[in-house]
């Protein structure tokens, strides 16, 4: 019993997870150098026919291209303390 109850907790934990900082203060601090369009192959921010046909492979993937690095950006996308809820929540406002 206590397993189970151990296991739907951490189930709803994980259901309800958030990013720990502020997409923006990442944005500025870690993303915004080479998708400010500095960089012409990072999509920029904002531009939602850029970033359309990166996340209609799905968001999992975006983190996973962010996380171990993807062509011309660094793996952890120069962010060290990002967690994978701070990485969607960033792409999420960048996108929009």
């Amino acid at each position: 019993m206590k397993l189970l109850l151990l296991a739907a907790t951490s189930i709803l934990l994980a259901c309800s997870a958030q990013a720990a900082q502020d997409p923006q203060a990442v944005f500025n601090r870690s993303c915004g150098a080479c998708h400010n369009g500095q960089l012409p192959t990072a999509p920029k921010k904002g531009d939602a026919a850029a970033w359309k046909p990166r996340l209609d492979q799905g968001m999992e993937t975006l983190v996973q291209h962010v996380t171990n690095g993807l062509n011309a950006m660094p793996p952890r996308g120069m962010c060290a303390d990002c967690s994978a809820e701070d990485y969607q929540a960033v792409i999420t406002w960048m996108a929009r």
